[in-house]
């Protein structure tokens, strides 16, 4: 173990107290949100390993069409072939290392600008101009490596290691509470991103999955989904990859905007019990989903620093909603509401940091209402234990749950 890293094993085996039941639970060390070290850690041993949240695969409809993003540090160019499957491969040529492409687009091939070695659609390489000299050069060992790809509900996740269990079966738990808004077919009218917000990428995934805050910190525009009706239905399981909860409203057809009602026409297939509740989840360690009677959203983290996260802000509605004669206008109204949120949250996940990084910064204690965070603390300590430097297999993996 490296002198003066902060990754040792009395750290640890202090994640012990944080997988408790909630109600002898204390929140996680500070240093986790704090240190640089901790979040390579964390690159290497969850985002190296895990799902990550690409992009919509509704961005992507036709054969031909593509988008590039970065994950975990890398760029990579997500494409539909012509067979129509999507597949996600390096944007960094073979050759002298340049990015191939940016933005989004349609295309037969990919040609890097720079020496025209030309790239099909899935990542192959077609074509190497002047190689012919070149001692025993075969294209086929010079393709853009291709990284793992599922398609859940919509949305296109990416795994850099391909020995990770498949992500479907691990969202299982979820699906009922999604099975009635069908959001692959759902569409995405508008989405932005925030830059360089000051927090820990686990703030944000804490902040919008707790129940706890809900009408506490967003009272009046959220005093129709209170936390005393925060509800976690489904017993947390160690294969899971969905930590999520329900929260009930005080009426039907509830909307997060100055009404407290939906704004945009209600998801037709919804029960009434749908309809007297939003749900809440993570799908770790990049993705953040939510569900209300006439909309879905989602929050997609990319962290920068340990201190410093971009979050792109989405909406998924039913394609009827576009139809409806006032849309621009309803929709205007219903963004207008999440803002509000949006700046409530960025106040207090800004003080949060601020305040972890104190001397004084506390392993607080958990209400019954935040049970989702000593999920998230079990997930989490499930990765951390399994790839801590220098342990194979720990005991505080062993008390998880």
């Amino acid at each position: 173990m490296a002198p003066g890293t902060v990754l040792t094993d009395d750290l640890l085996d202090s994640f012990a107290a944080s997988v408790a039941p909630v109600g002898e639970a204390v929140t996680l060390p500070p240093v986790l949100y704090t240190s640089e070290e901790f979040l390579e850690f964390e690159r290497r041993s969850l985002f190296g390993h895990d799902w990550l949240y690409a992009g919509l695969a509704s961005r992507i409809p036709a054969p031909g069409d593509y988008f590039t993003c970065r994950v975990n540090g890398e760029a990579l160019i997500v494409a539909r072939g012509k067979d129509g499957v999507i597949r996600a491969f390096s944007s960094v040529c073979r050759h002298r290392g340049m990015e191939v492409v940016a933005g989004a687009g349609t295309c037969t091939t990919f040609t890097c600008p720079y020496h025209q070695w030309i790239y099909g659609l899935d990542g192959r390489l077609l074509g190497a101009p002047a190689m012919e000299r070149t001692e025993a050069f075969d294209k086929k060992e010079w393709g853009l490596p291709n990284v793992r790809v599922e398609v859940w509900q919509g949305f296109v996740f990416v795994n850099f290691d391909p020995e990770a269990p498949a992500l479907g079966p691990s969202l299982a738990r979820y699906e009922p509470f999604l099975e009635h808004y069908d959001l692959e077919n759902c569409v995405c009218p508008s989405s932005f991103t925030l830059t360089d917000l000051p927090w820990n990428w686990k703030v944000m995934l804490e902040n919008f999955n707790d129940g706890y805050h809900a009408n506490r910190l967003h009272q009046i525009i959220q005093d129709f989904c209170p936390s005393s009706l925060a509800a976690f239905p489904v017993p947390w399981d160690d294969a899971s990859n969905v930590i999520f909860r329900t929260n009930g409203y005080t009426h039907i057809d509830g909307g997060f905007n100055a009404t407290t009602k939906a704004l945009l026409p209600i998801f037709p297939h919804l029960t009434e019990e749908e309809r007297w509740r939003s749900t809440f989840a993570l799908i770790p360690p990049s993705l953040c989903l939510g569900t209300a009677p006439d909309q879905a959203f989602f929050f997609a983290v990319t962290p920068r620093t340990a201190g410093t996260i971009d979050v792109e802000i989405g909406y998924l509605l039913h394609p009827s909603a576009l139809a409806h004669p006032m849309f621009d206008h309803l929709f205007k109204m219903s963004d207008a509401g999440v803002q509000v949120f949006v700046a409530q949250d960025q106040d207090a996940t800004t003080k949060v940091q601020r305040g972890l990084s104190s001397r004084f910064s506390a392993r607080g204690r958990y209400s019954w209402q935040e049970e989702s965070h000593v999920q998230l603390n079990r997930w989490l300590v499930q990765r951390y234990s399994r790839h801590w430097p220098g342990r194979s297999l720990r005991v505080v993996e062993e008390r998880v749950g």
